[in-house]
């Protein structure tokens, strides 16, 4: 467990961290300095934030000299610049590296995938949105340095570290004879069970279905792109069964021996009979007719040619 500690701190920049800042978002400390992170209000595609510390060129003459400590939980919570007393839990304590680019990867959310290789390090557990800001802080462990040392100045940039999702926010439409009638929303064979709020997926196709006792089923895909949220307008259908009539100019079409004056027509799920006549020449046929479904009926009428010899 993480006791908090009372310390001095010499707060030299402030520095937001939010989707919408991809910019370079930099400050700069001297030895004994400290910079606030902060996060911005939307975080839902941020897993972590990238640290750059640049340092210059005499820095690799005192390798050994600084640590890098972070700390979260302050209080009171820094709003200016200069020096201040804090409380706050040490989430981090290392020395800092003998290099003139020297970057950290902090987590902000489980599941982040961010590892500690030959260029990145990454120096904390998760650290929870919620004990933002954050502080990062230099600080001298060897004595006898000289003046020059005094004078060294560290830049520090921050970078949100984004995920690979984006979000999709359904928006239904209903008929005007069926409102608000129950319907059930799957993405990739999932439930959504409040599809009021905006629903956070990876990157890429996903296929959404309408289930529904009222309105027609429905499927279809669409794309998700990172970091980004669609829309997607979902135009609910009375279930009414449909029949499209396609034929000849000249054909009489009769639906259940009633003539069909209309391409397009309603009926009720069932058998029902449809018949083609154009002269003497008639084609009968039966189909049954499910709910929520739309049958396209045509008569095609060719010319075959065939050579003997």
């Amino acid at each position: 467990m993480l006791y908090p500690e009372s310390f001095r701190a010499v707060v030299e920049g402030n520095i937001l961290v939010a989707p919408e800042k991809t910019n370079e978002n930099t400050a700069s400390i001297g030895i004994n300095g400290s910079a606030i992170i902060n996060l911005g209000a939307d975080i839902r595609f941020i897993n972590g934030i990238e640290l750059e510390i640049t340092a210059p060129q005499t820095w690799l003459s005192y390798r050994g000299a600084l640590v890098m400590m972070m700390f979260s939980t302050l209080n009171p919570k820094p709003n200016a610049l200069g020096i201040i007393d804090l409380n706050g839990r040490r989430i981090a304590f290392e020395p800092l590296p003998s290099r003139l680019r020297i970057v950290y990867h902090i987590p902000i959310r489980n599941g982040h995938g961010l590892r500690t290789t030959t260029s990145v390090t990454v120096p904390t557990a998760v650290i929870q949105p919620g004990t933002f800001p954050i502080l990062f802080r230099l600080m001298t462990v060897e004595k006898g340095l000289p003046a020059a040392f005094e004078q060294l100045s560290f830049s520090i940039t921050a970078r949100p570290i984004f995920s690979n999702e984006g979000a999709v926010r359904i928006i239904p439409r209903y008929p005007p004879q069926l409102r608000n009638r129950p319907f059930t929303v799957l993405i990739n064979d999932n439930v959504i069970n409040n599809i009021s709020e905006e629903i956070i997926l990876r990157e890429g196709e996903h296929h959404l279905v309408i289930l529904s006792e009222d309105y027609r089923n429905e499927s279809r895909r669409f794309i998700v792109e990172r970091t980004k949220t669609i829309e997607l307008t979902i135009d609910l259908q009375d279930p009414t069964p449909i029949i499209i009539f396609e034929g000849p100019q000249n054909a009489e079409i009769f639906l259940n021996n009633t003539l069909v004056t209309e391409g397009t027509v309603t009926v009720e799920p069932g058998v029902h009979e449809v018949r083609f006549r154009i002269g003497d020449y008639t084609v009968i046929r039966s189909i049954n007719v499910q709910r929520g479904k739309t049958y396209r009926i045509s008569l095609d009428i060719d010319l075959n040619v065939h050579e003997e010899d």
